[in-house]
């Protein structure tokens, strides 16, 4: 029975009494593979109008088979960028020019979309016929032990970090506005009903407080 092939990563599956004196060599070139398929990094640049089709071909070092991949070029169209059906995990980023959406798919199947604007990274993996996009499946992220979200600031330094407090009675979400404030100045302030909002609105017993102090000041 000659060699066969691994999905996913292509490798090649050698039998007893086969490839005698290339073991040795086939089994580098395996370890190669699975190399590029943990820690591989390539640049893809697409077509402008077509984008591009990544290739894992048998027993050889391909595209297709790396776990980083950051897509470029300057797009003038919307395009897709397929995989064959049986993609590894990979970490992928839209690094393209041009207001245009990228949708990376597999040759059979659905995918996940980079709109018009998001020039960011996705983790993705495939279910066997799809891409699927890990963080947008996700319905809630939780950070547990009361570690927090951190904003860095350019020099990734120094960052604001949000986090809940050491102990809550009970759990609650917080709705963001949808909007911003009417003016500068503006705070934020609830509904009772876990709706936030901008106000300018100063309650009458504030305003009392600083028309007393501006008396007696």
């Amino acid at each position: 029975m000659p060699s066969s092939y691994s999905s996913g990563l292509s490798l090649e599956l050698m039998v007893t009494g086969e490839k005698s004196g290339l073991w040795g060599d086939i089994t580098n070139t395996n370890l190669k593979l699975v190399q590029q398929g943990l820690v591989g990094y390539t640049g893809v640049t697409l077509n402008a109008t077509t984008g591009a089709t990544l290739a894992v071909s048998d027993g050889s070092l391909s595209n297709g088979r790396n776990h980083n991949i950051s897509m470029g070029g300057t797009l003038t169209s919307s395009v897709n960028v397929t995989i064959p059906d049986g993609m590894a995990t990979k970490v992928v980023s839209n690094a393209t020019s041009g207001a245009y959406a990228v949708t990376f798919k597999t040759a059979a199947g659905t995918g996940t979309t980079w709109s018009t604007t998001d020039k960011g990274h996705k983790i993705l993996y495939s279910d066997g016929n799809n891409i699927v996009d890990v963080l947008a499946a996700c319905s809630q992220i939780n950070l547990p032990n009361q570690n927090e979200v951190r904003f860095e600031d350019t020099t990734g330094n120094q960052y604001v970090g949000l986090r809940a407090p050491g102990t809550v009675s009970s759990s609650l979400t917080f709705d963001l506005p949808s909007s911003d404030g009417a003016k500068s100045g503006c705070y934020l302030q609830t509904d009772a009903s876990k709706g936030l909002s901008f106000s300018s609105f100063i309650p009458a017993s504030t305003g009392k407080s600083i028309a007393m102090a501006m008396v007696f000041g």
